[in-house]
């Protein structure tokens, strides 16, 4: 399936402890996926973040889970995900805009070229469609993924650090991008990035070894204004959070 539906009828409950090599990674985290919120997840290197963004997704983790995980409807999550990995995991042999639309292909469907040409556009990637990954910089391979990831459109939508290989200015860009695109969707961000998560963050939390700390988002609707008072509390706010855990 690609490119999901317009409904807001999908939230997703996770609750859970998971062990790598015996050593507990996270104990008792619960985190609830409202229907058509952003859910940002924060908190420093190796704490488990990935790792629950995974289990979500039901990839393969280096760690043993136990707990559960289900969808708001009852059916199963398989098919109605969208996907952004840390890496970018372009297709090398693929050009910029067979990479965006490589879902269809590989699910024997003719890529929608009008919808795929557009979004091209609106991540400045246009004069770039017909290069390889290796012609490009690090943040325009991140913006290829970013693409790739609106395109499919799935549902729920699961982003691991989709912002961090970009320059100030394109990240927020990126940010305006991914709030307009994903209007309708559940999507559950993971970040180092206060400022992620105080634009886009209809909840947040800071996660620790000790489980969640769920933090009040600014008020407005997203994506904030990235110099607001409220937004830069909220950033200077998290920010001691994480240091702090």
């Amino acid at each position: 399936m690609g490119h999901g539906s317009d409904t807001l009828s999908l939230s997703v409950h996770f609750q859970g402890s998971a062990t790598h090599e015996g050593t507990p990674l996270f104990r008792g985290v619960t985190l609830d996926l409202r229907a058509g919120e952003w859910t940002c997840l924060l908190g420093v290197s190796g704490v488990g973040k990935s790792t629950i963004l995974r289990l979500i997704a039901d990839l393969p983790i280096h760690a043993e889970f136990d707990g559960k995980i289900s969808a708001s409807d009852g059916q199963p999550l398989s098919g109605r995900i969208a996907y952004m990995a840390q890496q970018d995991l372009l297709l090398p042999w693929a050009t910029v805009a067979e990479n965006v639309s490589i879902g269809d292909k590989l699910r024997g469907m003719r890529p929608d070229q009008s919808r795929r040409d557009d979004l091209l556009v609106k991540v400045g990637l246009t004069l770039h469609a017909a290069k390889k990954p290796s012609e490009l910089s690090g943040g325009q391979r991140q913006r290829v993924a970013l693409a790739r990831t609106l395109y499919e459109g799935g549902d729920l939508v699961l982003l691991d650090e989709p912002f961090s290989a970009l320059d100030a200015r394109t990240r927020a860009d990126m940010q305006d991008l991914a709030a307009e695109l994903l209007r309708s969707k559940t999507v559950l961000l993971v970040t180092h990035d206060p400022t992620d998560a105080a634009r886009l963050g209809h909840r947040i939390a800071v996660m620790t070894s000790d489980g969640l700390n769920w933090s009040d988002p600014p008020n407005g609707p997203i994506p904030r204004d990235i110099d607001s008072a409220e937004t830069m509390q909220s950033q200077a706010a998290l920010l001691k959070t994480l240091r702090a855990a």
